[in-house]
């Protein structure tokens, strides 16, 4: 099995495969940084090379990962009878590409022509009650016969549900918060590699990786990105349901919510949805006709609008410091803003901003903003 394994329309060689996962594998390298080094430096190769000088402007010293390291996840992936997905092949999804933030490279076991069917993504509590349970295979079964692919996160619960449904109806992808050859939550063992063979499974983490807090909101954005729209069948407020719906929201995407007992505080969040502009669905039916003509504008108004990602500029000029690192403190900040208040051009901003999160002094947060780590 080649690197770039359902990637040879891109005929991308194994050289730069390699590179492409060493790249991202690096310290500090998160998806906006990847693309914006493969654009400044044309080529994962090029770009990892560039790596020590561009960290040292921002005065730290840096090694990418070790190459040692990366071919040890390869034999993983191979062992895990796994493939690698680029950011740039045919099969990669499109709604998830227009995603922020979109995963340059996946890992997966399974059907890749799932991604292309039109995805709805439903997600739900873990303790969920009997009855939604129910619900979530009955909407998913009819869903997935009906042509769509349901998306969800392996969790208990509502997610295990909605996959049972969907598998019984041939269409469903799993997004797990770990490595592609770990099974999480041990449950689900027998789910997830159903999952695998019959369906197809998902990962963004290295193989090997176990699943950490911060591991599941970014599979969260991967559950929303792929979908046009999500359907919320059973939540509590603060839930991690509802921050899946809230990524839909903003990425512009449909969000749906069954409505519940307002005497059940598993219903109090998918309530609370509705409140704020989800639109209420009870059936397979009113779920097919919000995503029959999905064409980017959502009925629901359940979102927030964000700034467009500025694009890297395909020359940046070999220009003096902006001086953004004196504008920025530990506060998020919009990069449209640093540009405004720098005077600077965005190539220049978005050029410095690279160099100080390599270099380890930057994070990146949701919506397009910046701050100092």
């Amino acid at each position: 099995m080649s690197l770039a394994e359902g990637d040879s329309k891109a005929r991308l060689s194994q050289e730069e495969a390699f590179a492409r996962i060493r790249l991202l594998r690096s310290p500090n390298i998160g998806p906006v940084t990847y693309r914006q080094l493969l654009a400044r430096c044309g080529s994962a190769v090029a770009a990892v090379e560039a790596l020590p000088e561009l960290a040292g402007r921002a005065g730290r010293r840096y090694q990418a990962a070790p190459e040692r390291l990366v071919e040890a996840e390869v034999a993983r992936i191979r062992k895990a009878g796994a493939s690698y997905l680029f950011h740039d092949s045919p099969e990669y999804p499109r709604l998830l590409a227009q995603s922020e933030g979109a995963p340059p490279i996946l890992t997966l076991r399974g059907d890749t022509s799932l991604m292309s069917r039109p995805c709805i993504a439903m997600v739900g509590a873990r303790n969920a009650s009997a009855g939604a349970m129910r619900l979530a295979r009955e909407l998913s079964l009819g869903l997935a016969e009906a042509g769509y692919t349901v998306v969800s996160g392996l969790a208990r619960g509502i997610d295990g549900a909605a996959h049972q449904g969907a598998l019984a109806g041939g269409a469903t992808i799993g997004v797990i918060a770990c490595g592609i050859d770990v099974t999480y939550p041990p449950e689900h063992a027998e789910l997830q590699d159903r999952v695998a063979t019959q369906g197809l499974l998902l990962a963004e983490q290295p193989p090997g990786t176990e699943p950490l807090a911060r591991h599941f909101p970014t599979r969260n954005r991967i559950i929303a990105g792929l979908a046009a729209g999500t359907v919320v069948v059973e939540a509590a407020p603060k839930s991690g349901s509802l921050i899946t719906a809230r990524l839909a929201g903003e990425m512009g995407r449909e969000v749906m919510a069954i409505p519940g007992s307002p005497l059940d505080p598993r219903s109090h969040g998918c309530n609370q949805l509705i409140r704020d502009g989800a639109m209420l669905v009870q059936s397979v039916e009113d779920v097919i006709e919000l995503i029959t003509h999905f064409d980017g504008v959502p009925r629901s108004t359940f979102r927030a609008e964000r700034p467009d990602p500025l694009p890297m500029a395909e020359a940046i000029e070999q220009a003096s410091p902006t001086g953004i690192a004196d504008l920025l403190t530990n506060a998020p900040v919009a990069v449209d803003e640093l540009i405004r208040q720098s005077g600077a051009s965005p190539s220049a901003v978005q050029m410095e901003l690279m160099e100080l999160e390599i270099g380890g002094r930057l994070l990146r947060h949701a919506g397009g903003r910046v701050s100092l780590s």
